[in-house]
């Protein structure tokens, strides 16, 4: 059902087994209970004295949630994602972009439960949003960022034909870390014509897209 205040909640992405709709204020607790322990938000932000680690990361869950809805333009915005498969609700696929109507460069960042690891969901759901964003938006390269010890994010990414893009050190909860950054071009993109979205003309304008 279109919202014609906020179309953008009846965006659908498709491809192959796993299907994306972006995020409700309902999948709040239900993404908040179940984000997996290795998954990391911006260092940053700060942490409320007086609330546990595990009620801190639940908090940003929802603070996130809202900034990305309450800040969106053109200019700077950030899509969230549910990821459904075989049904159910398994992680969560972010699209964003700073500068888009100039720059026509996406970001990408995820998590998915353990449970539906290993079995080709996270190179669907990141195929989904490059869909999106180079066969209907056209996005010119798309950049991601992985820490040097996450495997299954770099290798997504390497599968899908991103390349080497430098290195950064970053500080995180556990000290400085490196950071080993991607990018991927329209060109080199190989993967055309495999995601089916559905609702985005209505969504267009708040691309920046005529």
């Amino acid at each position: 059902m279109t919202e014609p205040h906020w179309p953008l909640f009846g965006l659908r992405l498709s491809c192959r087994d796993v299907r994306l709709r972006p995020v409700r204020e309902a999948d709040l607790p239900l993404l908040a209970s179940m984000q997996p322990d290795d998954y990391e938000h911006d260092p940053r932000v700060e942490m409320l004295a007086g609330l546990d680690f595990a009620a801190n990361r639940a908090r940003l869950v929802y603070q996130n949630h809202w900034r990305a809805l309450g800040t969106w333009s053109p200019e700077s915005w950030q899509l969230d994602f549910a990821v459904e498969y075989q049904g159910a609700v398994v992680g969560v696929q972010a699209l964003e972009a700073e500068g888009f109507p100039t720059l026509r460069t996406v970001d990408s960042g995820s998590w998915l439960v353990p449970s539906a690891r290993g079995r080709g969901v996270g190179v669907a759901m990141r195929m989904a949003v490059l869909g999106l964003a180079f066969d209907h938006l056209g996005a010119l390269a798309a950049i991601s960022s992985a820490r040097h010890d996450n495997g299954a994010s770099l290798g997504v990414s390497r599968r899908l034909g991103y390349t080497g893009n430098g290195v950064s050190l970053n500080a995180s909860g556990r000290g400085l870390v490196e950071l080993q950054h991607l990018r991927l071009t329209a060109e080199q993109w190989g993967h055309g014509g495999e995601t089916t979205v559905d609702g985005l003309a209505e969504c267009r304008p708040w691309f920046g897209l005529a």
